[in-house]
């Protein structure tokens, strides 16, 4: 029964994702096509918000990291880069166990891993929904747009 359960949970999930992906490529169509260059990067600046950052902001390393997480690595510490990402503090949106991955943006002249990372969700790891980045290890999450 419990087997059942986790069944259904589990395709209302995937069914939920698949209309809140549906709806972010509709708004992103929308806003590339609708709007000349110009116009279009400042809407994105402005749904940047205090809570988000547009990735051309983010430092060279978190930009480079992105890129990797994109192409799918290789990554600077292959053991923790694209580890899963409990999300125990619960600062970002509630999801599944494995949903987000974890990515070390590199802090230069830092010792060990440093502080900052990028937190990135979705299904497919070089194709992900959306990406968070944080500088103060998890303390605040900034949600990262293009």
């Amino acid at each position: 029964m419990a087997s059942v359960q986790r069944s259904g949970e589990m395709k209302r999930s995937l069914t939920r994702l698949g209309v809140v992906a549906f709806g972010a490529f509709v708004a992103a169509v929308t806003l590339f096509t609708a709007a000349p260059p110009a116009q279009a990067r400042a809407a994105r600046e402005s749904e940047a918000g205090s809570d988000s950052v547009v990735l051309s902001a983010l430092p060279d390393e978190a930009r480079h990291t992105h890129r990797l997480i994109l192409s799918g690595g290789p990554f600077p510490y292959p053991r923790k880069d694209g580890s899963v990402f409990g999300n125990r503090e619960r600062r970002l949106p509630r999801e599944p166990r494995g949903y987000y991955l974890e990515y070390t943006v590199p802090t230069p002249g830092s010792r060990d891993r440093g502080a900052r990372r990028i937190i990135c969700g979705g299904n497919l790891p070089t194709a992900p929904e959306v990406c968070y980045y944080t500088q103060d290890h998890y303390t605040s999450f900034r949600r990262i747009v293009q």
